[in-house]
């Protein structure tokens, strides 16, 4: 697990989307929202995509990427996307390496039960590649709204 902090360089990533694959490089010299969420059309995770979504002008008015991350596959994002008529990207990482490299690959406890999962987090990548802010243990309500506050700030 990564210890991402703000101000340090952001974790290289190449992850598969619907049209092809998305690198970190891809972004440079304009911010990114990367976002990790545990699956597809999950109560909160479905709230959060159409939180992202709404807020999507905005965001590319600022000039900011929206990126949301998970172990499912391009097949699973295009039909979660589809179904709630998404317009963030979708990026599937089905091994972790990614989500691992950004420490959001955690030990989870549910009724007593442990187990790994997909921390919600997510990570505000300045132009130059750097880790602008960093929110853990995300609550969905709102977020979307701090997010897009947080990247107005870096212009």
């Amino acid at each position: 697990m990564a210890d991402v902090i703000e101000g340090a360089a952001a974790p290289d990533f190449e992850l598969a989307g619907a049209d092809g694959p998305l690198r970190l490089a891809d972004f440079k010299g304009k911010p990114v929202v990367l976002y990790f969420y545990p699956k597809d059309d999950t109560t909160g995770c479905t709230r959060e995509a159409q939180d992202f979504t709404a807020a999507q002008v905005d965001f590319a008015k600022a000039g900011v990427s929206v990126v949301g991350v998970s172990k499912d596959t391009v097949a699973s994002h295009a039909k979660f996307a589809k179904k709630y008529d998404l317009s963030v990207q979708l990026a599937s990482d089905p091994e972790g390496e990614v989500i691992d490299r950004y420490g959001s690959w955690v030990e989870k406890n549910m009724y007593g039960r442990k187990y790994m999962g997909i921390e919600r987090s997510t990570f505000l990548i300045d132009g130059a590649g750097r880790i602008a802010r960093v929110w853990r243990k995300v609550k969905v309500a709102g977020h979307a709204r701090d997010v897009l506050s947080a990247a107005r700030a870096l212009s």
